[in-house]
């Protein structure tokens, strides 16, 4: 068999061999070896002798190794050796120059020792090696020795059936394990608890490929600490013999970075809180909705913080009185406002349907958080907690079917007082909630309840605004003679955004009669406030008797006097005896007439300038209506918009306006459904009058 047919490991095509593969320290180490024959002759000569010596065989076998080898000056020691070594048979080790063919003097470690063969016959057998090499070889392995048995990081010595060869005293604290249970084991066998399956399979792919695995990051429990994860840091190198570089193994480092990961942990969590916060800053109250805030609070939690968040108001916040704190075994009437779950689930199921009001007890953790004004955590939910968190056994069934395992109950609290809470749950967080959750949930419910207080009462203020409007308004107006009139008022369908738009028909002497719509510029209750105090001055102005243009006139001189305001109006005075109708504008949109068989077209009039701004001449401009003729009244909330020009929001109006006649109500539903959107931040007045001849007097 030819040496490159020797198996390379303990196991053959037929089973375990005695044979192994020929480690590689003894070809770095260069040992030759030297026989030489009782009279001190060569008699043999290693290939691994000419290398080191550079004598051919040709050149050494023969002659006395003294005169090859050795310098006349130590002749006599070195033949002194040998005879003491022939003669005694005990073996000489130590370090001697010898000398080189062609470099000089080497100095060189031997070691010598007698031979004999069956005839009885001696011989001298010396092997020996560079003492530079050897030393360097033996720095080499103390210093790996030393590092290897004091080192604070773990290392092993796999073999190349990923089996522990070699396992320092720090892997074996941090593994919890004696070295014995180590060695001629397996991972999987020495450490079933970790994820052996990965780990043996990345120490494979080293082994295989050469490349080294650096640094690579796993997390599990060992019996030096099984109650609590610890993190490691993990390298692999494969390890070859210097000469031949054949694999004989795996090189495994272990650096415990438990502390490290458990502080880059809290800072990516902390991190988290942080977006988290800054989000919601971001995304909750940014209306004045309260509906909208509550939503914002619940889906800004969701997923990332809960699987499940709702808000549940007290019903008294809601009707804006003073928010009534549940008391006693009454309890108190909730409203939940806004759900949000992270996907579907039995959870959502169970939460109260938004918008419905529900009664409930004491014993309810959501009311008990409410009433003592502090968070509720349940970190681990059991059997009994659910029948506190759910309403009734059906709703605690639901929670238990979809693995509601941690609960938080946050009450919502703003000015000092509570207005509801926010209940957080998680079912596919593995997770539970903890202190910290607990805090970083307050501080959200906190921002929100703040955001729903002043939506509260901004909607209170909006309500108090649309019900002054609505009373400042008229409910019945006259039916003047010789017109039909229809109007509309819509307050802004944005929460809040009540303004100052009115209407009147105010009726004159000699059947004439005075149209006018108004628009106080703001919102809210003082302009609700000023509109009524416009209205009446003009009422009180028409009655007078004064031509349109004295009235706005005068009009801008009374606004003037009010402070920080401004309107724009439109004063229509019409005779039906005449048919004439004159106008006048300040700083207000067009009117629109409207005759038969002729499209439709804005009035050009001397616009004016806003009531209040002072020092304004009015102009008048009379307009004569025939029989049927229509004149259309209106603030800008029905045509202005942001997304459209205003000269595109007209021409629209004007083509809605030319089409077959209709009723006056069934054009006010048409321009209202048609040019209003929901979500526009103005209110609108509008009226339509059509003129009517005037009925028969007595002896006409």
């Amino acid at each position: 068999m030819n040496a490159a047919d020797a198996p390379t490991s303990g196991v053959g095509p037929e089973g375990p061999s005695p044979l192994t593969a020929a480690g590689g320290l003894l070809d770095v180490l260069g040992v030759a070896a030297v026989v030489l024959d009782a009279d001190g002759r060569i008699a043999l000569w290693s290939p691994q002798a000419e290398t080191l010596f550079g004598y051919t065989a040709e050149e050494a076998l023969g002659r006395p190794a003294a005169k090859v080898l050795v310098d006349e000056e130590h002749l006599d020691v070195v033949l002194s050796l040998f005879a003491g070594v022939m003669a005694t048979g005990e073996t000489w080790a130590g370090a001697f120059p010898v000398r080189h063919k062609d470099d000089g003097t080497l100095l060189a470690e031997f070691r010598n020792m007698r031979l004999q063969d069956r005839e009885g016959n001696v011989y001298a057998l010396g092997l020996a090696s560079e003492r530079a090499t050897l030393q360097r070889m033996e720095r080499d392995l103390a210093l790996s020795l030393r590092l290897v048995t004091q080192s604070p990081i773990g290392i092993a010595v796999m073999d190349t059936d990923l089996r522990y060869a070699l396992v320092n005293p720090a892997l074996e604290r941090i593994n919890g394990i004696p070295v014995k249970e180590h060695l001629g084991h397996t991972v999987s066998e020495a450490l079933p608890f970790l994820d052996a399956a990965s780990i043996e399979s990345a120490m494979r792919t080293v082994l295989t490929t050469g490349a080294p695995s650096l640094d690579t990051f796993t997390i599990g429990r060992t019996p030096a600490d099984p109650h609590n994860d610890h993190a490691w840091s993990v390298s692999m190198h494969r390890l070859e013999d210097p000469g031949q570089h054949r694999v004989i193994g795996l090189a495994v480092s272990v650096v415990d970075v438990t502390e490290q990961h458990r502080a880059a942990t809290a800072a990516a969590r902390a991190q988290r809180k942080l977006a988290m916060i800054a989000d919601a800053t971001e995304r909750i109250g940014t209306t004045l909705d309260l509906d909208r805030t509550a939503r914002e609070l619940a889906d800004c939690l969701v997923p990332e913080f809960a699987d499940i968040a709702a808000v549940d108001l007290l019903d008294s916040v809601l009707k804006y009185t003073s928010p009534v704190r549940p008391t006693g075994a009454g309890g108190a009437l909730f409203r939940a406002v806004a759900v949000a779950a992270a996907h579907p689930t039995f959870a959502e199921r169970a939460s109260d349907p938004v918008g419905r009001t529900v009664r409930y007890d004491a014993k309810r953790l959501v009311a008990q958080c409410v009433r003592s004004g502090r968070p509720t955590l349940i970190a681990h939910v059991r059997e009994q907690d659910l029948a506190r968190i759910g309403r009734d056994r059906d709703v605690a069934a639901l929670l238990e079917e979809a693995g509601v395992h941690s609960y938080l109950a946050i009450p919502l609290r703003a000015r000092g007082t509570v207005l509801g809470a926010l209940t957080l749950a998680r079912t596919a967080n593995p997770l539970s909630f903890d202190h910290d959750d607990m805090l970083l949930a307050g501080e959200l419910g906190s921002r929100a309840a703040v955001a729903i207080d002043n939506a509260r009462g901004y909607q209170q203020q909006s309500h108090a605004a649309l019900s002054l409007q609505r009373h400042l308004l008229p409910h019945q107006p006259p039916k003047p003679p010789g017109l039909d009139v229809t109007y509309r008022y819509q307050p802004a369908t944005t929460a809040g955004d009540v303004g100052g738009d009115w209407f009147d028909v105010i009726r004159l002497a000699d059947d004439r009669s005075a149209l006018v719509v108004g628009d106080v510029m703001g919102s809210g209750i003082n302009a609700a406030a000023t509109m009524g105090q416009l209205r009446t001055a003009t009422r009180t102005l028409a009655g007078l008797g004064l031509e349109p243009a004295d009235v706005l006139t005068h009009l801008d001189r009374i606004t003037g006097e009010l402070e920080d305001t401004l309107a724009t109006c439109v004063y229509a005075e019409y005779d039906p005896r005449t048919g004439n109708c004159r106008i006048a504008v300040a700083g207000h949109m067009p009117p629109v007439l409207c005759r038969s068989g002729v499209r439709p077209e804005l009035l050009s009039l001397p616009t004016g300038a806003p009531l209040g701004v002072g020092g304004v001449t009015f102009e008048a401009r009379e307009v004569t209506l025939g029989e049927g003729d229509e004149l259309v009244l209106y603030t800008d909330g029905l045509v202005e918009t942001r997304e459209q020009d205003i000269g595109v929001r007209l021409a629209t109006l004007i083509d809605l306006l030319d089409q077959p006649r209709r009723s006056l109500e069934e054009t006010c539903d048409l321009l209202l459904t048609t040019l209003r959107r929901h979500g526009e931040p103005d209110d609108v007045a509008l009226l339509i009058a059509r003129t009517h001849p005037l009925p028969p007097t007595d002896g006409t």
